[in-house]
């Protein structure tokens, strides 16, 4: 009679959902652990901005000295900086982050010369940076900076109708110059006219798209750097005939390529795989890539070339280069560069693939001296208006990373946040109020009703 109790339907419920608290306790308990012991996250957004990019992770995984990274803020304002610090420290052991109140720790912050809240500072070995701004790229950048010895400068010329890095109109270079210096460069224009020498602080020198002919004294200034073992970057468009700005055939310039092992075709490349895009095909778009450090990391990211020319290789006497990507088998390249009006389907055209970017060395006999250049048919993809397309920005980096001799640099860099916003008009605003605040409401509690009342 006394054992009835445990065949009880009250006493199996009883039991059942006490073995259920058990067991979810359990399962919470087990999840704290691994928790605290394994801090791992999954980001689950379109553009993965909640990860750091693989450039920082092959910075920080390739450190072999501890970095510490010093946030000074008001202690309420610590987690503001957590989410993002604890990113780099999941990366490896070698990076280790502090927190300090200046109000708290005034001397801390004294000594370290702290003047406003939000401050970072990345310490490697002696060496210490203030971040420029606490992101991603604030912070990497200061670690680059702690990592490289010396300052690097990337000289534009000017003087020829080249792009400026003070121009931030849509054919301006200011947003490469801004991506320079998250890249830890140094940026200025030099004339090559008034001074025919590279000044000796250039660690790359870029010639941007000239619409007037170079000098012999200017092209010969550019042959002794690059022999002498210098790097520079040449972005040249077709010499076009029509419009308000005609281009130079810079027939002194080309000559120096050539003789390098360059030969860069009078020509427009006109790619039909660009409508993709939505764009004409003045667009020479690329989506594969030859194997070679600067493009070896953009496997999947297309870049696109507007008015582009196409180059024809070889190695030349102390000359060695090497083909970077090509256009598309559908495109073609036309020499008739007097008219706005091509035709694609001209039987004259050279049909596609066709090289459009290079990268070449120059040995110039002298131990830990070489000479490299890179050149690209195009000038106006790193421009304001198209360095923001897919992998342009990242192709332009990653040469200049090349040219300075920093490939531990060479990588894909972090995205920029994706405006995500929902534009809709009056009325379609309206329809979604009435639907998320009346009729769905309003359809729970009917539905609600209509269960009780069968039951009932």
């Amino acid at each position: 009679m006394n054992a009835d109790w445990i065949k009880a339907r009250q006493t199996k419920y009883a039991g059942y959902a006490t073995m259920y608290v058990l067991v979810v306790l359990a399962v919470l308990v087990i999840a704290n652990i691994l928790a605290n012991r394994y801090n791992k996250s999954f980001d689950a957004t379109a553009n993965k901005r909640y990860s750091l990019s693989d450039q920082t992770a092959k910075i920080v995984q390739g450190l072999k000295q501890e970095a510490i990274i010093t946030y000074f803020d008001q202690t309420t304002h610590f987690p503001q900086a957590k989410d993002l610090l604890d990113r780099y420290t999941n990366l490896t052991p070698k990076v280790r982050v502090e927190y300090v109140d200046p109000d708290k720790k005034p001397q801390v912050a004294r000594e370290a010369g702290i003047k406003a809240y939000g401050t970072t500072i990345v310490q490697v070995g002696m060496k210490k940076e203030e971040a420029k701004s606490m992101t991603e790229e604030g912070i990497t950048g200061a670690l680059i900076r702690d990592l490289k010895d010396s300052t690097r400068t990337v000289c534009f010329v000017t003087g020829s109708g080249e792009h400026r890095i003070d121009d931030g109109d849509k054919t301006g270079y200011s947003r490469f110059k801004d991506l320079l210096g998250k890249d830890s460069y140094d940026a200025k224009a030099i004339n090559l006219l008034q001074n025919a020498e590279v000044p000796s602080d250039c660690t790359v020198v870029t010639i941007a798209g000239p619409t007037g002919d170079y000098q012999q004294p200017q092209v010969d200034a550019i042959k002794k750097y690059v022999e002498g073992g210098g790097r520079a970057f040449f972005l040249l468009d077709p010499p076009l005939k029509f419009g308000k700005t005609e281009i130079g055939d810079n027939e002194s310039l080309l000559g120096l390529l050539q003789s390098w092992g360059v030969t860069v075709d009078k020509d427009l490349i006109l790619d039909q795989l660009s409508q993709i895009i939505g764009a004409g095909p003045e667009v020479a778009l690329v989506s594969t890539y030859e194997f070679h450090p600067i493009v070896n990391e953009m496997k999947g990211n297309a870049t696109g070339f507007p008015l582009s020319r196409s180059l024809e290789l070889k190695n030349v006497n102390k000359s060695t280069v090497q083909k970077l990507f090509s256009s598309s088998e559908s495109s073609v390249a036309t020499a008739a560069l007097g008219s706005p009006s091509v035709d694609p389907s001209d039987p004259r055209n050279k049909k596609g693939p066709l090289v459009i970017g290079a990268a070449g060395t120059y040995e110039t006999g002298k131990q830990n001296s070489q000479g490299r250049f890179v050149v690209i048919g195009s000038s106006l993809w790193a421009a304001n208006s198209f360095i923001p397309f897919n992998g342009n920005r990242n192709l332009a980096l990653n040469a200049v990373n090349w040219l300075a001799s920093d490939e531990d640099l060479i990588s894909i860099r972090p995205k920029e946040q994706e405006d995500r916003r929902v534009n809709m008009t009056l009325s379609q605003f309206a329809m979604v109020r009435a639907t998320s605040q009346f009729l769905l409401p309003l359809a729970v509690i009917i539905a609600g009703f209509s269960v009780w009342w069968r039951r009932r």
